[in-house]
């Protein structure tokens, strides 16, 4: 009989209604290999009470009365490799002298047991009290509670086999990612103008939208490339979900929870979320709550001046915003309509001291001694990333003004080009006029092939520019040369509502669209998809294919006459045969637009009266 493997057992999609009771049920199959982990241990259990769950993940947590006082039994969602990094982590911090439950072998002296494809772990019953959240005390002790946590990481090297995480080398990245999605929110808006909320929020998304990359660009500046060369183990890991329900006072002070999260990062992105949150909650950006927060904070685990500088920006950016108006992206039309306007007025509310409180704020920068950054000449990679990729080399990351649909090459004289699953593999295909193309005929033709492909699937990054109609003549007629068939994409700008990219979530489970490697062209990720998600990619993002005929296949004695007396490789001599073909490509771009105009008018939504209450 085959083991069962615990996956995600309750998914809630789109606005279907969650039942009151949707976090306090397992399947009768887990339930059973609760029963199993259990026995693993040197304990007898009297009773067993389900605590949580998370059905849309797969995890859950029981209150265990034992022989031995009460215990908790989790079962970590995360993959076993994955887990292992938290669990190891957790057995460490607690060594350090950290305020975290400590786990409790099983009979063979292993700190979990695996089962069902999942780690389980069992630690003591801890009696805790959530901090109170009525005054600035409150979350004082949140904050140095906090400190005490990130002091206690430093150190800590994942065991072999852990999957490392860490999000220290990407903080560049997800400055360019909120810039770029705010960027989305106004082509969602434009798309779906007659909603509620679209007028109030193309009003003020150009503004987040500056804000945004300015962040990036100070980011860049700042002393943050220097920090990183420290490595991993010298900053420690943040827990990522702290708050009020994860950090709890019991013995001794403060203790925190939930570690399965847990990544390397800059110590201080925890300290950010809490503040932004906190100020959002109030309703207000609060000199006196933020100056208080940072300070408890700083006692526990100190600051130094870049440090601070690098936190004042990271609370510049439009976290607030982003985070609560991404939601139309997963089903624009009734968000748009429905919640937006008033998720939106009350992150402007807030706004409105933001800045101010902020540059108050920045006075402080006095209190805090400067780092020594400068002793570390090479960047202290980490041995493991969690994506198997570098995340971030210093410089690497530019702020586009604008996005464009092929990718133009930095070298006129020669592109790259990338073909291989891999991506290690380059093709350089040669465009100087002296070149001549050496080998078979058969390296020539897979050379013309993979280049024709990868131009007209290749993704917009952001040092490209805007291609003009020329240039894409000119490509369109460098393809048909070659006899293939090519992707022609036609950006637009005016009022024709067209992203470069279509939007999609990044979340797990409710993620919706991903691109895909081939072609550049999306792809249904979830099988919960809306197809009011559907309709808005239709809306922002239109692919048309215009096929060139190739020319027929010649005897092969022939293909041979024409080789010898002509190498179809310099631009000089070929202009004169594909100026008319040129003109062909021109007429098939020019009815490309004019078809997608239509089409676009047509697509536009009626406006829909929705029922009120």
């Amino acid at each position: 009989m085959e083991q069962y493997v615990i996956k995600p057992w309750d998914t809630r999609e789109g606005n279907v209604e969650t039942p009151a009771d949707w976090d306090l049920t397992v399947p009768p199959e887990v339930d059973a290999i609760a029963e199993q982990v259990i026995k693993e241990y040197d304990m007898s259990v009297k009773s067993r009470t389900l605590i949580t769950s998370k059905p849309d993940k797969g995890g859950a947590i029981w209150r265990i009365e034992t022989d031995k006082g009460p215990r908790s039994l989790k079962v970590l969602h995360r993959t076993p490799e994955r887990s292992l990094f938290s669990v190891a982590f957790q057995e460490y911090v607690v060594k350090q002298g950290a305020r975290v439950p400590a786990l409790i072998p099983a009979r063979n002296g292993s700190l979990y047991v695996e089962k069902g494809g999942k780690l389980w772990i069992v630690t003591d019953w801890i009696a805790l009290q959530p901090a109170t959240k009525v005054d600035l005390v409150g979350a004082q002790e949140l904050c140095y509670g906090l400190g005490e946590f990130h002091r206690h990481s430093k150190g800590y090297v994942p065991p072999a086999g852990a999957k490392n995480s860490s999000r220290l080398y990407r903080w560049p990245n997800h400055y360019q990612k909120i810039a770029k999605k705010i960027g989305w929110m106004r082509e969602v808006a434009k798309a779906y103008s007659e909603a509620p909320a679209s007028k109030s929020i193309l009003a003020v998304v150009d503004h987040y939208e500056q804000q945004a990359w300015a962040a990036l660009e100070k980011l860049k500046a700042s002393a943050y490339p220097k920090m990183i060369k420290m490595g991993e183990a010298h900053w420690g890991l943040v827990h990522q979900d702290y708050g009020w329900s994860n950090g709890q006072n019991g013995p001794g002070g403060l203790w925190v929870i939930d570690l399965d999260g847990v990544s390397y990062d800059l110590p201080f992105r925890d300290l950010r979320k809490l503040i932004t949150s906190t100020m959002d909650d109030m309703g207000v950006w609060d000199v006196t709550w933020m100056r208080g927060m940072i300070e408890a904070y700083h006692k526990a685990n100190p600051l130094d001046r870049e440090s601070f500088e690098v936190l004042l920006n990271d609370m510049a950016v439009p976290n607030e915003f982003y985070k609560h108006l991404k939601e139309m992206f997963y089903d624009p039309e009734i968000f748009l309509s429905t919640e937006a306007e008033g998720i939106l007025q009350r992150v402007l509310t807030g706004d409105k001291t933001k800045d101010a409180a902020l540059a108050e704020l920045a006075k402080d920068i006095s209190k805090y001694q400067p780092g020594n950054y400068d002793q570390i000449t090479e960047v202290v990679e980490p041995q493991r990333l969690a994506s198997g990729i570098k995340e971030f080399i210093p410089g690497a990351v530019s702020t586009p003004a604008t996005e464009s649909l092929v990718e133009e090459p930095k070298d006129k004289k020669s592109t790259k080009i990338k073909v291989s699953k891999d991506k290690e593999s380059k093709v350089k295909v040669s465009k100087d006029k002296d070149s001549k193309v050496k080998g078979s005929k058969d390296k020539e033709s897979k050379v013309k092939e993979a280049a024709s492909d990868k131009v007209a699937a290749s993704l917009p990054t952001s040092q490209q520019k805007p291609v003009t109609r020329e240039e894409s003549q000119q490509k369109g007629a460098e393809a048909e040369q070659g006899g293939t068939t090519r992707r022609t994409r036609i950006a637009f700008s005016g009022n024709v509502p067209f992203t470069p990219s279509a939007p999609f979530a990044t979340g797990e489970p409710r993620k919706l669209v991903r691109r895909s490697k081939k072609r550049g062209t999306s792809s249904a990720v979830s099988k919960n998809s809306s197809k009011k998600s559907s309709k808005l990619q239709s809306k922002v993002k239109i692919s048309i294919e215009v096929k060139t005929k190739s020319p027929k296949a010649k005897p092969a004695s022939q293909a041979e006459k024409n080789k010898k007396a002509t190498v179809w490789t310099s631009k000089q001599q070929s202009r004169t045969d594909t100026s008319n073909k040129n003109k062909k490509v021109a007429k098939a771009a020019k009815l490309s637009r004019k078809l997608i105009n239509n089409q676009l008018k047509k697509q536009r939504p009626k406006s829909k009266k929705t029922k009120g209450n």
